[in-house]
C-alpha cells in the first residue's frame, strides 16, 4: 500500500472500501442496514418447571402474567414404594439351601419415589399449572422452598 493512488484524477473513485454515511465502520450491522436491534437477554430470577420469573412478570408457555399479587400453590402427588429387590430373593433361595441364614436377605428393602409435584400460579386472570417429576422424597421440600421465594417476590 505504499504505492500512490493511480486513479486520483478520477473524481468518482475513492481509495479503500466504501461506507454509507453515518454508519459505524466496525461491529455487527445494526438497524441502519435493515437488521433488527435485539434487546439483551435477561436471565430469569426464578425457574420452576416451565414457569419463569423475569423482572416483574411471570413467563409461562400460556402467556405472561404480572408478578405482583400472584398466588402460588403446590401439591405433593408423589409416593414412596418399598419392595424387596429381585437380587435379595435370588440370594435368599441360594443361601437357604446352605443354611437358614439366607432368609435374612429378605430383609433388604428398596425405596422408589414415583409421582409428581404440581405447581400452580394464578395472576391477572390467568392460570398455569406444571408437573415436576419427584425423583427423591425431598423433591417436594425443594419445590416448596422455590415457591416460598416466589411468594416473597409476589408481595
Amino acid at each position: 500500500m505504499s504505492e500512490p493512488n493511480p486513479y486520483r484524477s478520477d473524481p468518482g473513485y475513492q481509495w479503500g472500501p466504501g461506507q454509507q454515511p453515518g454508519a459505524p465502520g466496525y461491529g455487527y450491522p445494526g438497524p441502519a442496514y435493515g437488521y433488527p436491534q435485539y434487546a439483551p437477554a435477561v436471565a430469569p430470577t426464578l425457574q420452576i418447571g416451565d414457569i419463569s420469573v423475569v423482572g416483574d412478570q411471570i413467563v409461562t408457555p400460556s402467556g405472561t402474567m404480572p408478578l405482583k399479587g400472584a398466588v402460588w400453590n403446590a401439591m405433593d402427588l408423589s409416593r414412596v414404594e418399598e419392595k424387596i429387590p429381585p437380587v435379595a430373593i435370588v440370594l435368599a433361595v441360594i443361601f437357604f439351601l446352605a443354611c437358614l441364614l439366607g432368609l435374612l436377605f429378605l430383609l433388604m428393602k428398596e425405596r422408589i419415589t414415583t409421582g409428581y409435584v404440581q405447581v400452580t400460579v394464578t395472576s391477572g386472570g390467568r392460570h398455569h399449572s406444571v408437573l415436576i417429576p419427584a425423583t427423591t422424597p425431598d423433591t417436594f421440600f425443594g419445590v416448596m422452598g422455590q415457591i416460598n421465594y416466589a411468594r416473597t417476590l409476589s408481595i
